[in-house]
């Protein structure tokens, strides 16, 4: 009986190993369709199609305007780009494409808050006599008319006094590219208080308690390409 009992578990161990054998030289065999082990810290790209270099869209990912480098579409860009500066389709936005495409750093609301500093340099420049300053701002048209009035104030011994209470405005009110020149007009709205005495100390104009406000036109213009960033003011008038 126990002899009985020992020979039927052999079989039975036997049959075992068999069947462990056969599946594991079934399971261990490479079909060529097995997937790589996940890795959840991979890039996950979305795989190329033959004869299409660029990957299938993944729809659960959100892509930013500008990924990747790209650039939005031309009419977008520039109608968005120049945005509280100039209408799409005006002869002045046009006129700023034209400048963007020669300069493509050139940026509207920088080039503004660079005129204010301008305007005011001029503007203080003028009332002190100070010729170094104006002449690196100035085209030579412009200043030789200010150092025109400038000389003419000397010789009749005045001096004005200029203070600087704000300037509440400043906008473009045109642009034009003539051949290689770009020219910028603004529009300045300031409140000053001016002052112009005599020899003795005393007003002749102006009131030394009195803000005025002050509209000016003003043009600059640059060579495009240029390596001086600068711009100049090449003509002034006053505006209403």
């Amino acid at each position: 009986m126990q002899d009985s009992f020992d020979i039927t578990t052999l079989i039975f161990i036997v049959l075992a190993i068999f069947v462990i054998w056969r599946l594991r030289s079934v399971l261990g065999q490479k079909t060529g369709s097995e997937q790589p082990p996940f890795d959840p810290l991979s890039r996950r790209d979305a795989p190329l199609r033959p004869g299409n270099p660029n990957p299938e869209p993944d729809h659960n990912v959100v892509r930013l305007p500008g990924a990747n480098g790209a650039r939005p579409a031309p009419e977008v860009q520039t109608a968005e780009r120049w945005k509280g500066f100039a209408e799409p389709g005006t002869p002045m936005a046009a006129a700023l494409d034209s400048i963007a495409r020669a300069e493509p750093g050139f940026d509207a609301a920088t080039f503004l808050e660079g005129a204010k500093g301008a305007y005011e340099m001029i503007v203080t420049g003028f009332a002190m006599g100070d010729r170094k300053t104006l002449k690196d701002l100035l085209s030579r048209e412009v200043y030789e008319g200010f150092e025109h009035a400038i000389t003419e104030r000397e010789q009749r011994a005045e001096k004005v006094e200029t203070t600087f209470v704000s300037i509440d405005k400043a906008e473009m009110a045109g642009a034009e590219v003539v051949g290689k020149t770009a020219q910028i007009v603004v529009r300045f709205v300031s409140q000053l208080i001016t002052v112009t005495r005599d020899a003795s100390g005393t007003v002749v104009d102006g009131s030394q308690d009195q803000v005025a406000e002050v509209t000016d036109v003003w043009t600059f213009a640059r060579q495009l390409g240029s390596r001086d960033p600068n711009w100049q003011l090449i003509a002034t008038e006053a505006g209403q």
